[in-house]
């Protein structure tokens, strides 16, 4: 095929692949440029480096500072997450089996929080939770961040659904199967990597939230990405640059399980 391409479309592809490789380029910089800094001997945002150290992780690892936000960060995350995966889940499921007029305006309403803009749903979220004493606290920051997690279970579950076999339930339920048992036995083993992916991908969105957790949060449940905006502006010191290298590696490793899991779901599909 490549072999009977005129000279012009070999231009084409090459220039094609130039911009492609400048936007990868101009896309991760930001990103690789932080990592070599947290492993920096100095004490100052700059290259070249004067020498390499570990002292911004022993830093990181031994503060006061920046060890209870990771374990807020853990807390809030993983209970947003298992909230958001039941609620998303659930979603889906009666989104997928129901038919009912306005059932694309319920499904609009249910992933708005991934359309409108984070710093509006913050607003709105201090607004009604401040009334109810939710403020300040680890329920308000984990409902709120349930609320900004569940969308992103909804999709990916229905996107999984979307390939399910309606067949396979009514076989269950004309071998005598309850929906209950028709459902933890037929329906979950064949969505569960995508149930998964949703709960990795709303973990991240909790994990790496901070606009909501700056009006929400009170200075005992501070999480990781607000305690590193208050060190941005507080006291700069190359030990976000440690915490941002191990965020960027939580993503990556998130990134690859979500990976193996769309894999495996392929592999079901097919068998």
């Amino acid at each position: 095929m490549s072999s009977n391409l005129t000279t012009g479309e070999r231009i084409a592809r090459i220039a094609l692949a130039i911009l492609a490789a400048l936007v990868l380029v101009f896309l991760v910089a930001p990103i690789v440029i932080i990592v070599p800094l947290s492993f920096s001997s100095g004490s100052f945002f700059y290259y070249p480096l004067p020498g390499f150290s570990l002292r911004w992780y022993s830093d990181f690892f031994t503060s006061s500072f920046w060890l209870p936000s990771v374990w807020n960060s853990l807390l809030v995350g993983t209970s947003a997450t298992v909230l958001a995966t039941l609620l998303g889940t659930l979603a889906a499921l009666g989104l997928w089996r129901a038919r009912f007029p306005g059932q694309g305006l319920l499904l609009a309403l249910l992933i708005s929080p991934m359309v409108v803009p984070v710093v509006i749903v913050a607003v709105g979220v201090y607004f009604a939770f401040a009334p109810l004493g939710l403020t300040d606290g680890y329920a308000g920051l984990i409902l709120a961040h349930t609320t900004l997690a569940a969308p992103f279970v909804v999709i990916t579950v229905l996107a999984t659904l979307s390939g399910f076999d309606r067949t396979l339930l009514r076989a269950a339920a004309n071998l005598g199967a309850p929906p209950l048992a028709a459902f933890r036995r037929v329906t979950l083993p064949l969505i569960l990597p995508g149930v998964l992916s949703g709960a990795v991908f709303a973990f991240a969105a909790s994990f790496d939230e901070v606009v909501v957790a700056l009006l929400i949060a009170g200075p005992g449940q501070r999480t990781l990405p607000r305690q590193m905006f208050s060190g941005i502006n507080d006291n700069i010191s190359l030990t976000i640059t440690a915490a941002a290298t191990m965020l960027i590696a939580i993503s990556l490793t998130l990134m690859a399980f979500v990976g193996w899991l769309q894999r495996r779901s392929r592999r079901l599909v097919a068998s």
